[in-house]
């Protein structure tokens, strides 16, 4: 299995330098899709409803006080399979386009975001470290794709 260092590096050397919260967020992207359409984790470390949206803390700590980035030494793309590669081809088509506060604002009204929040008790703006459940995420998504079909 990839790691989400693995995704961020795959991510970096297909668009080039980001803002450190839009990775973060094409990173959930790209693991809650993932679910839907392999029906498979993408990565096992745990995402959580940080008050700006999801974060992977493991990323977090690697790019901790910078604004943006543009390289992932500590991730391989080459340990991404063709299913891995192709999910998240699809998402950075979808929302690499949009900037990282679309994308923030876009996660605080998907049900995945506050179910995290909701459980932690914690109010807008407030911190929190509540994980953002795979359940939760593949439910969510896979209903957004099941509601386009109808």
């Amino acid at each position: 299995m990839a790691t989400a260092h693995d995704v961020a590096a795959y991510i970096l050397d297909r668009l080039g330098g980001m803002s450190a919260m839009k990775l973060e967020k094409l990173v959930y992207y790209s693991k809650a899709w993932h679910l839907v359409w392999e029906e498979r984790s993408l990565f096992s470390e745990r995402i959580e409803a940080w008050a700006n949206g999801p974060v992977v803390r493991d990323l977090y700590r690697n790019h901790r006080g910078l604004f943006t980035v543009s390289e992932w030494p500590s991730g391989d793309p080459k340990q991404l399979d063709k299913g891995e590669r192709e999910s998240i081809d699809a998402v950075l088509d979808y929302y690499a386009p949009m900037t990282a506060h679309q994308l923030s604002e876009l996660t605080h009204r998907e049900g995945p975001w506050i179910a995290a929040r909701e459980r932690a008790h914690a109010r807008p703006g407030e911190w929190s470290s509540a994980e953002i459940l795979e359940a939760d995420m593949h439910e969510y998504y896979d209903g957004l794709t099941s509601a386009s079909t109808d």
